[in-house]
């Protein structure tokens, strides 16, 4: 039996590389996609090869719909097909509403919501050919419970709940399951600028008392990919400490 393919976008840090090389250790072949960080995708696959999977790392701005295909192409061309795809890159900036300008907005709506769309148009195509699969695509608890200063972030991660539940609808009749996980306060890059007052201040809006770790994200992924997941589609599965019962 041929061994499952898995793509990760925004696979050279924090969630996206935990995730790819968790499914390395659930059996997966790896693509690891990045923008410009040539030398953390390079060492996400080289953790890929370390549990004995094979990895690839394919460059390409995936909020570019022509170089979102050639990436799922180039994926399938190196490992051979595609079974999952685990859309993961985006990015959070701090704005104000008041501060924020037009290109920002459509930056961050194109970086975190139609980069998902772009990704899954490439790759269900590939998808089918295997006959069934998964798209697993990241959101966030802020989709949820919002923000004072990123409605664009907000805006996008609530436009990839909603994308989740419409491609489950249209692609089960293809065997393909699309979920989502909403992570909450993850220990990655975003939460860096955090003072330790700003730390402070997190933890106590969460029950577990901690923020999570990109590892936790990763399982939940995991989980989604399994074939313990198989009679789960549209669905979004939390993993916030218990922020959102807060």
């Amino acid at each position: 039996m041929a061994t499952r393919v898995a793509l990760v976008t925004g696979a050279s840090r924090g969630i996206g590389a935990a995730t790819a090389v968790r499914l390395a250790r659930d059996g997966f072949n790896v693509a690891a996609n990045y923008l410009a960080r040539k030398g953390g995708a390079l060492r996400t696959v080289q953790a890929v090869e370390a549990v004995g999977r094979r990895g690839i790392a394919v460059q390409a701005d995936v909020c570019d719909a022509a170089d979102a295909r050639r990436m799922v192409s180039e994926a399938v061309a190196g490992l051979g097909r595609l079974d999952v795809l685990v859309n993961n890159a985006g990015v959070y900036e701090r704005a104000f509403f008041d501060d924020m300008k037009t290109e920002d907005w459509d930056r961050r709506i194109r970086t975190n919501l139609s980069a998902c769309f772009y990704t899954a148009k490439a790759a269900v195509p590939e998808i089918r050919k295997v006959g069934s699969g998964r798209i697993i695509n990241v959101t966030s608890q802020l989709a949820y419970r919002g923000t004072t200063h990123g409605a664009d972030y907000v805006a996008a991660k609530a436009g990839v709940v909603g994308l989740t539940k419409a491609l489950a609808l249209e692609l089960a009749r293809d065997h393909i399951l699309v979920n989502a996980v909403a992570p909450g306060s993850i220990e990655t890059d975003i939460l860096a600028g955090d003072s330790p007052d700003d730390r402070a201040r997190r933890v106590r809006t969460i029950p577990l008392g901690r923020v999570g770790l990109p590892e936790e994200i990763a399982a939940a992924v995991s989980f989604l990919a399994s074939p313990d997941a198989a009679y789960i589609t549209g669905q979004v599965l939390h993993v916030n400490g218990g922020s959102l019962l807060a």
